[in-house]
């Protein structure tokens, strides 16, 4: 295979399952399968250390798996995850606000002193082969004073819409039960991953990095997964993978990777590893738990050792609703929402508010950045439960279908998902429009 394709993630991914299962080190496979519920663990320390965090600091849950504050008018909490809800983009642009952006742990948020935090490189991949104990480092300042790029780039949970496997197809998946909140938007500034493996002494035999987080170390059912890792090949980190250090113009927050995270366009959340510590580059393939134990795809329609893995994520839509949402009967309103193609453009959007017996195109508002906003006009003229429906279809003609193929750990749902409205009578003085927070900040 030419190396250029690897930078496809579907094609990398087939050609490492192929690496693995060639090895031999599949004896474990079952039961690293089985501890894949991912439990907590302890935590690091962390300290802010510019002007006026302390102040911000106060408004933190210390204790809790997550630091930011969680409002039940913003987010869905799931244990460590917490999930957007949809009406709290009502009012907001292209990009999701800091405060309400989703947040994916597999353990907890670590607390980093960015004054002793430091990216270590090392590996084969590298001149003079730095070991672990002898690595290339890199401080905060030394990265910030890099060049540095912004770019507008989704991060979507390879789970986003998991509970809609049960809901909707009555198939019940393993994990944490996303509606479509685990996705987000933002402005992303950093430097290029490309940049500083150069400046380590990266080799032209270099074939694959793995990044690995300094959050706490995966436990579950007695086995110790290490910290979060997945590797890359070395062409998709030349590419346009970005070490992060701001997100939406502020500092990026420690629920999204303080004080560095990666971030690796267009393939699914996991690769975009947060609270990066290092990075190994080595002149032959990479493993992880996280790139053959897990995000693979399993279960009845699957063989026994799995599909061909996991590729980047599938279109989806989304109504910038409450869910179930509450609109009067007579009342006109316009219906919002947005919708992404991962790797593509989204071509149109047809919603229906008859649950699914006729469509009507809606209109695609500003630029395409991530997912593409759209609206349409709505009038219900009868009390009562509806559906509402939003598809999308991208670039290439591909249509959102009625149904996904199930897999056990529920991921890639990309589905129709069906939206549940009340219609109530209207009543004179009180506002139309859909129950819910409504607000934008």
């Amino acid at each position: 295979m030419d190396e250029d394709e690897l930078t496809t993630e579907a094609h990398y991914d087939r050609t490492r399952m192929r690496q693995w299962l060639a090895s031999g080190d599949v004896r474990d496979r079952r039961n690293l399968l089985r501890a894949l519920a991912f439990t907590g663990g302890a935590a690091a320390t962390w300290h802010w250390s510019r002007p006026g965090a302390a102040q911000a600091a106060s408004r933190f849950v210390a204790d809790g798996p997550i630091v930011k504050p969680l409002p039940p008018e913003l987010f869905i909490v799931h244990g460590s995850n917490a999930e957007m809800r949809w009406e709290a983009m009502r009012g907001q642009g292209l990009y999701v606000p800091n405060d309400r952006f989703f947040v994916r742990n597999h353990t907890r948020t670590p607390r980093i002193d960015v004054r002793t935090w430091r990216l270590r490189l090392y590996g084969t991949g590298l001149r003079g082969a730095p070991s672990v104990e002898r690595p290339v480092t890199f401080r905060y300042e030394d990265l910030r004073r890099l060049p540095a790029v912004t770019v507008s780039a989704a991060v979507e949970c390879a789970g986003n819409g998991r509970s809609f496997f049960d809901v909707q197809q009555g198939q019940r998946a393993e994990g944490t039960p996303w509606r479509l909140g685990g996705v987000g938007v933002a402005r992303w500034r950093g430097v290029r991953l490309a940049t500083v493996l150069e400046r380590a002494g990266l080799l032209r035999s270099a074939v694959d990095v793995l990044p690995q987080g300094l959050d706490p170390t995966v436990v579950s059912g007695g086995v110790d997964l290490g910290r979060v890792r997945r590797p890359l090949p070395v062409a998709k980190a030349l590419e346009d993978a970005l070490l992060v250090y701001e997100m939406n113009g502020e500092t990026l927050p420690p629920d999204h990777g303080f004080p560095v995270r990666l971030l690796v366009p267009g393939w699914v959340g996991i690769a975009s590893v947060k609270w990066l510590g290092s990075i190994e580059v080595a002149d032959h393939p990479l493993f992880s738990p996280w790139n053959t134990q897990s995000y693979r795809f399993f279960g009845p329609d699957y063989p026994p050792e799995g599909s061909e893995p996991l590729t980047g994520q599938v279109a989806k839509s989304a109504f910038e609703l409450p869910w179930p949402a509450t609109v009067r009967a007579g009342r006109p309103l316009v219906l919002r929402g947005r919708s992404w193609a991962p790797g593509r453009h989204v071509g149109k959007v047809e919603v229906s508010t008859d649950g699914g017996a006729t469509w009507r195109h809606a209109r695609l508002l500003g630029r395409e950045r991530g997912w593409r906003r759209w609206e349409i006009d709505w009038r219900p003229r009868r009390t009562g439960s509806t559906t509402l429906l939003a598809r999308v279809t991208d670039s290439a003609g591909t249509v959102q279908p009625e149904r996904t193929t199930f897999n056990t750990f529920g991921y890639l749902f990309g589905a129709v998902v069906r939206h549940p409205v009340q219609v109530v009578e209207d009543v004179p003085g009180v506002r139309g429009g859909s129950r819910g927070p409504g607000r934008g900040r």
